[in-house]
């Protein structure tokens, strides 16, 4: 799968930790996974660290499936995934959820499109809406940004709104949410899909008339959100458990609400 990091590459990663003497003493924490995930992860290990000096947490990207796989081949400890575990998957791993994201849709701040309905989603997604005009914006051919096969994000996102229906040849693949948010920031026509969590520069979209916005995806109103969830396979090591531990903990989940996502207490 053109999405997947190749194990050996992934495994020479994890040699650019978060933190120093990655040689000596424990053996750190592999967390590999999600992107979407990813730099909420980075922000725990730091904080992680500073309540727990001893304790070494490594976080690497590559996406769902690569983190899936990487719990198989024994690479990493906790696979990150951003979306709800398959019936499959759920018989090989446990999933432990850590927060709920909302999915944005985004375009450029000069976009006078405000908001869509869902249909209007697909349609665009689909390639059956092609220019702005048809949709009250600028006569300009619209730039499709999608994720990558074997994206959690992408995967969500397929599940809540596209169906059935196919991504067009033409889209732009896209390898992580950053990516996607910078080409739009970079592009009038421009229109994706990223993490709640990650909007900036770029405007985020009402979709059925609900505002993306933690509040909305708390009170359930906001219909295009996601899981954010740890997985393990077995029983952690202790040092792997602690990290869930924290993540799940009152300060855990300060940091994560403070950074947009939604807790789960």
């Amino acid at each position: 799968m053109k999405s997947l990091m190749p194990m050996a590459l992934l495994a020479a990663t994890f040699c650019f930790s978060l933190c120093p003497g990655c040689g000596s003493g424990k053996k750190a924490v592999n967390a590999v996974g999600s992107t979407s995930i990813q730099p909420f992860a980075e922000e725990l290990a730091v904080a992680f660290r500073e309540a727990h000096p001893e304790a070494r947490v490594q976080v690497q990207g590559g996406g769902t499936t690569a983190g899936l796989q990487a719990l198989t081949n024994g690479i990493a400890d906790i696979g990150m995934c951003s979306r709800s575990l398959s019936e499959a998957e759920a018989a090989e791993f446990t999933s432990i959820m850590i927060a709920r994201d909302g999915l944005a849709i985004v375009v450029h701040p000069s976009n006078p499109v405000d908001g869509l309905t869902t249909a209007q989603v697909m349609g665009l997604f689909s390639g059956k809406i092609t220019n702005w005009k048809d949709l009250g914006g600028p006569d300009k051919t619209v730039t499709l940004i999608t994720r990558e096969e074997g994206s959690g994000t992408r995967e969500a996102f397929m599940h809540l709104v596209i169906g059935d229906e196919r991504v067009p040849r033409e889209a732009l693949v896209q390898q992580s949410n950053g990516s996607v948010r910078e080409l739009v920031r970079n592009d009038p026509a421009g229109v994706g899909y990223i993490s709640l969590g990650m909007v900036s520069d770029v405007k985020a979209i009402a979709i059925d008339g609900v505002e993306p916005s933690v509040d909305e995806v708390t009170a359930g109103r906001y219909r295009l959100a996601r899981p954010f969830v740890f997985v393990i396979r077995g029983t952690p090591r202790p040092e792997a458990q602690q990290f869930i531990d924290y993540v799940l903990s009152p300060e855990g989940q300060r940091l994560l609400e403070k950074e947009g996502l939604v807790g789960i207490q």
